[in-house]
């Protein structure tokens, strides 16, 4: 991985040996818990090391199209990029549109092209460009609710949820993640009672996966759809091309037999409160040792620092993680699980980005680049850093410190080991294992 350097008045060093044993009295994590067995989730064989970044085409250039965004994809690739999660690119309502722009997730037509963004024939092109890339592309799906004036509120009237005095309002939901209780005015919600909205909808996703050659999906808000809803999709689309699936949900369940991967919110939200010091090491290693829910063994959990919601109502890196949102990257990229960059983390977005107007990135400092790509050559490059929960393949080592987080990720002979210094003060540790001690700056980590 190279030398020690420095970075934004920060030391971060990187150091790989490749294939390294370490010999260490261990605290063994017990088998990655299953909730039902193994997933019966057959996962594209590409996917097992890949890496997410999200695309935000609305911000990700003043122009705000498909077409200048794919001038940024030789990047991408060099940076090590694997799947391109694009955000919704279908016509945005405009009854109850909230702000300028709207909501990406207010659909007014699911087989149609937001104008703002191009055409058909624009994202086509860019989904061809980004396999000539290598690079695989999903995208955004909005299954749950629709937009007030979307095309099936005159076609089909009969498809949407309703109330007692049989009127269409605003949708209800309850967030199974945190508990909390949210009514979305600006959009109205489907009834998956009906079979006929079932079928509507694995319709409108296989236009896409036969239309542009798309990779997969990201479906929003997937806990509020019925499980075997999910099940009867993933089996329709994977007749027409293997897909990969991500969840906006922690729900164990749609990983049996729907999803390849669902959101490690525990994480995330425990990732900011270390950084903030209202937590430690001992409450990481908790959450492996005694998991609050427990998944299908080979199942994916999407590790991440940001995403678009987060970015944009919860706070910017330097918000959540001060000076520790490297090591929190890095924490995210190592630890078991599906590792995901969102739009301008590798040029230190340090704005929240507007979610219904316009706010482009600014593109002009790009030195968190070549962190993110040493990140991601390193889990392209070990067998133990693949993304599935499988027994064995995490086990804590004793650090002999309150401040860091050492640990070692196993597959066959392959052996990664990370340490990391999980508060604003240097430390210098002994490893159980390691011949010399190791001295870690404020948020500094090593990887061997």
């Amino acid at each position: 991985m190279g030398r020690g350097v420095v970075r934004g008045g920060w030391w971060w060093s990187v150091f790989l040996l490749i294939g390294s044993q370490c010999v260490a009295e261990t605290t063994p994590v017990p088998a990655l818990p299953v909730t039902h067995g193994v997933s019966a989730v057959h996962h594209p064989e590409w996917s097992h090391h890949a890496v997410l970044y999200e695309v935000n085409i609305r911000q990700y250039t003043p122009e705000g199209t498909f077409k200048a965004f794919e001038t940024h994809l030789p990047r991408l690739k060099k940076m090590g990029v694997d799947v391109l999660w694009i955000m919704p690119i279908n016509p945005i309502s405009q009854k109850m549109r909230k702000g300028t722009l709207g909501s990406y997730y207010a659909v007014r037509d699911y087989t149609a092209v937001n104008p703002e963004y191009g055409s058909l024939d624009d994202f086509q092109h860019l989904v061809a460009a980004a396999h000539a890339l290598g690079m695989k592309v999903i995208l955004d799906w909005v299954a749950n609710h629709t937009g007030w004036d979307h095309v099936w509120t005159t076609q089909h009237p009969d498809w949407y949820l309703r109330n007692a005095q049989g009127e269409l309002e605003g949708y209800h939901y309850t967030d199974l993640s945190d508990h909390h209780e949210e009514t979305w005015a600006d959009v109205i919600g489907l009834d998956y009672r009906k079979p006929e909205v079932r079928a509507g909808m694995i319709e409108a996703m296989s236009y896409w996966v036969k239309t542009a050659d798309i990779d997969g999906f990201r479906c929003d808000v997937a806990w509020t759809l019925p499980v075997d809803f999910w099940d009867q999709a993933r089996a329709a689309l994977d007749h027409i091309k293997p897909m990969f699936l991500l969840a906006e949900a922690d729900t164990p369940e749609l990983q049996m037999n729907a999803f390849d991967a669902t959101y490690d919110w525990t994480l995330y939200h425990l990732m900011i409160q270390i950084a903030q010091g209202h937590a430690g090491v001992n409450d990481l290693k908790n959450l492996y040792l005694n998991p609050p829910r427990r998944y299908p063994q080979g199942a994916y959990r999407m590790t991440f620092t940001s995403d678009h919601d987060e970015n944009s109502w919860n706070g910017t890196d330097r918000e959540l993680y001060g000076k520790g949102v490297n090591a929190m990257a890095v924490l995210a990229m190592t630890l078991p699980g599906m590792g995901l960059v969102y739009s301008g983390q590798e040029a230190s977005l340090d704005k929240r980005l507007a979610f219904f107007e316009k706010d482009a990135i600014d593109w002009s400092n790009l030195h968190q680049g070549d962190f993110y790509r040493r990140l991601i050559a390193l889990k392209h490059r070990h067998p133990a850093l693949s993304n599935d929960l499988n027994a064995g393949s995490l086990v804590f080592l004793n650090a002999h410190s309150d401040h860091v987080l050492a640990f070692e990720r196993r597959r066959g002979r392959d052996a990664v080991v990370v340490a990391v210094n999980l508060s604003d003060t240097p430390v210098t540790v002994t490893i159980d294992g390691q011949k010399k001690p190791l001295t870690l700056q404020e948020w500094g980590y090593v990887i061997r």
